[in-house]
């Protein structure tokens, strides 16, 4: 919830369009729109780390790197492409799906889960995406070229350019601190959400300094409550929903029933990667399957004898990657409307970057844990 809540408050304030600004600034001087891909691509992949919303990272980069990409005569169908696919997989501290994965998992720290596993699976899959990215949208330009687009600049975001440019360090600073908390003081009881919540006082203060107007200040405080609603009606009561799933699908015998697959092993990983793809494909929505099933696995992959986390973690970098292959998925839509097309061919530029990530994410699965 506060992490949901706080990421609210940076867009607010404006130091979520100046992070953006700031790591966009070095793209200008590319020329080549090909080379351009990628980079957009893995930047807005790092973006995703202080932005959690598919959608609103989306919007926010539209209206921020369109005029780079415009002047670097890309086409809008492979900008909307390549953004459409930014918020896939990260591997984050702050990332809700991790905190969840990591807590069900068992791990007494989600950085320890989040750097010597989450990344060591999601970090070659985003370079594997970024370059079939490069060589997709350059085959179907060439192929396309008779198809018109056009940016909607009405659709786009108004930018918020009065915040300084300092304001870039707060969006960044809960996981500057996670990370140092955990390097230097592990045993110390400081979690994300004191972390969080200690971020956004600072961020509060400096508000109110810079505009000397602690009414308005403080109506803007909302803006992070708001935000721990929308975290509330996304994440958590997804989570409750699955456990009491979970409760009856154990009074139903079902998780005594997997006795059966001791040596299922790799065949579990694939079953429950699949299954997630084609929910997530069907229903536009990626962690709302992770939070369903991910409750399950520990039980499942103990009565089969395997690492709960070979399961676990595809399935969760799966959700996440299919998501934008999905016509009905939120991110997809706003970004065709920006665009003026439909989503289906958002959709052919988005699918075969996203299906060489998941391909790369069940191989590195099965290299590393079978």
């Amino acid at each position: 919830l506060t992490l949901f809540g706080f990421a609210a408050y940076m867009s607010k304030i404006g130091a979520n369009d100046k992070v953006i600004e700031l790591l966009s600034r070095p793209l200008a001087a590319v020329k080549s729109p090909y080379i351009l891909v990628p980079l957009v691509f893995w930047l807005g992949t790092l973006l995703s780390i202080i932005i959690p919303s598919a959608a609103s990272l989306a919007v926010i980069l539209m209206a921020t790197l369109y005029p780079v990409l415009k002047a670097a005569k890309m086409t809008p169908l492979t900008a909307a492409g390549v953004i459409a696919t930014t918020a896939t997989i990260v591997p984050t501290p702050l990332g809700g799906d991790n905190v969840v994965a990591a807590r069900v998992l068992g791990f007494d720290h989600v950085v320890d889960y989040v750097f010597y596993h989450h990344a060591v699976i999601s970090i070659p899959a985003i370079i594997v995406m970024g370059i079939v990215h490069y060589f997709w949208q350059k085959h179907l330009d060439r192929t396309e070229g008779a198809i018109k687009a056009a940016v909607d600049e009405s659709e786009l975001r108004q930018v918020n350019a009065d915040a300084p440019a300092w304001y870039a360090v707060f969006p960044v600073l809960p996981l500057g601190l996670t990370i140092f908390f955990w390097a230097f003081f592990k045993h110390a009881k400081v979690g994300l959400v004191e972390i969080t919540l200690f971020s956004f006082a600072l961020a509060f203060i400096a508000e109110t300094i810079r505009r000397r107007d602690v009414k308005a200040a403080m109506k803007d405080v909302s803006t992070f409550f708001n935000g721990m609603g929308d975290g509330f009606s996304k994440v958590v009561v997804l989570i409750v929903a699955a456990s009491t799933m979970v409760a009856g699908l154990k009074a139903m015998g079902l998780i005594d029933a997997i006795s059966g697959v001791e040596n299922a092993g790799a065949g579990l990983m694939l079953v429950f990667s699949g299954i997630t793809a084609l929910i997530t494909f069907v229903s536009g929505s990626g962690n709302a399957v992770f939070y369903s099933f991910i409750e399950l696995i520990p039980q499942i992959a103990d009565k089969a004898g395997i690492d709960p986390i070979m399961v676990a973690l595809p399935m969760q970098l799966t959700s996440n990657v299919i998501r934008a292959a999905s016509p009905v998925a939120a991110v997809v839509i706003i970004v065709a409307a920006v665009v003026k097309v439909n989503p289906l061919m958002v959709v052919k530029r988005t699918c075969v970057p996203l299906l060489s990530g998941f391909a790369a994410v069940l191989l590195l699965s099965l290299i590393r844990y079978a």
